[in-house]
């Protein structure tokens, strides 16, 4: 038999051959992982990790934790951020702390799938958030997020008039100064309602870029409930600078009273849902310091205060104030200039005769304001704030609607061309 004979070109290409079909096996031997042998081809060796891929996943919970606001955020709102919930399962354990380590306390829901702060949480703050959940099956779930609230310099607040829960008279309006100039006002007058149930059209005007206020076309009706909404969180009044106010305020507005000065005749005539039920002797402005004209809103009172000339301009060649009172009693104020309703115990006889003020009102009272007889006393215990006080037949100008809680001075065409919605 003849014999096969391999030259040595043959004998090349075959040893190449061979180291080829050697490296590969090699490589396929490397991917499968631990170089063990594994009993079985390439394609059973895929099957074995996806099934223990799925081994893995059948043993995680199912429980779904979402946290607002998202891991790592800054400007967090101070009134929803450090909220919690979850979905296919129940919270066990949220842990809400400041940087410093500060619990922050907060209330799990009853069903155990929402968690939020007891409390509005502090501005330019850092807080972190450590959660855990449990599926039906008992398997846990974590989650742990980081953000940072507002800071002062980035935000805004709007500091309101009248207080929550308080009963005033008919012509209180509400009155929201911002800390800020506001830019955007239609967005910021948006996110406020004021709303009042008698049904009375409620409309806001913008005096300036820091004050809104709001009332209706006619006072307030009587014994109704005016509630003001703020949703201003998150809202941009400026660029760059937000609103962190969310909350709903009521107060209720009393008895009818409105009472009436009249300069020339030197007399006040209280009236409640439109009768008289008391006429006071008073001393208005005198002739080169008259009282304005107009309807005013009492906005503060105080038994007992001090009344210096130098603080609202009166002053004498000396620099000093023309009067300084320390004990005015029943002061009640009418304007932000310096205008009161208030008791004089040092106007002996003038009450009913002569206007002779700095352009204050004034009622018969006496030192101490511990005589309830008094007029000024009476005045100042039938009074509440938000009662009107119209003054007429006086020298002076209608006082501007801006100068104290004064707006019912303009008429209600010009109040709504001062809203921005």
């Amino acid at each position: 038999m003849e014999k096969l004979v391999m030259t040595d070109g043959k004998r090349r290409r075959g040893l190449a051959a061979a180291a080829a079909v050697l490296s590969s096996v090699l490589v396929l031997s490397a991917c499968s992982g631990d170089g063990e042998d594994k009993g079985g081809d390439d394609k059973g060796g895929k099957q074995s990790q996806q099934q223990v891929d799925k081994a893995a996943a059948e043993k995680a919970s199912k429980a779904r934790i979402a946290i607002a606001p998202k891991n790592g955020a800054t400007n967090a709102s101070i009134n929803n951020a450090g909220k919690v919930t979850v979905t296919e399962g129940t919270l066990t354990e949220v842990t809400l702390t400041t940087a410093d380590g500060t619990a922050v306390k907060g209330t799990l829901a009853a069903d155990a799938k929402s968690w939020k702060p007891d409390a509005q949480l502090e501005r330019s703050t850092s807080y972190k958030l450590a959660v855990k959940a449990k599926d039906d099956a008992g398997l846990t779930a974590h989650e742990n997020s980081s953000f940072t609230t507002v800071a002062p310099g980035n935000s805004f607040i709007g500091n309101f008039t009248p207080e929550a829960n308080s009963t005033v008279g008919v012509g209180m309006p509400v009155s929201i100064n911002f800390n800020k100039p506001i830019a955007d006002q239609k967005a910021v007058q948006s996110a406020i309602t004021v709303s009042s149930s008698s049904g009375q059209e409620v409309v806001g005007h913008w005096f300036n870029s820091q004050r809104l206020d709001f009332r209706p076309e006619q006072y307030w009706k009587e014994n109704s409930t005016v509630t003001l909404k703020l949703a201003l969180d998150g809202v941009e009044g400026a660029p760059g600078v937000v609103g962190v106010q969310q909350k709903t305020v009521k107060f209720t507005v009393g008895r009818n009273q409105v009472s009436v000065v009249d300069a020339a005749s030197k007399t006040m005539k209280v009236q409640q849902d439109g009768k008289t039920i008391r006429t006071i002797p008073i001393s208005a402005g005198a002739p080169a310091t008259p009282t304005y004209n107009g309807q005013m809103v009492i906005s503060e009172k105080f038994k007992e205060t001090r009344m210096n000339g130098a603080t609202v301009g009166f002053t004498d060649a000396n620099g000093k104030g023309e009067y300084d009172i320390k004990d005015v009693p029943h002061a009640m104020r009418l304007s932000t200039s310096g205008t009161f309703i208030h008791g004089s115990y040092w106007g002996k006889g003038v009450f009913g005769n002569s206007n002779t003020s700095h352009g204050c009102v004034g009622l018969e009272d006496v030192q101490g304001a511990n005589d309830p007889s008094k007029p000024g006393a009476w005045f100042y215990d039938n009074s509440l704030l938000g009662d009107v006080v119209i003054v007429k037949n006086s020298k002076d100008k209608t006082i501007a609607p801006d100068n104290g809680l004064n707006g019912w001075n303009m008429d209600w065409a010009q109040w709504k061309q001062g809203s921005k919605v």
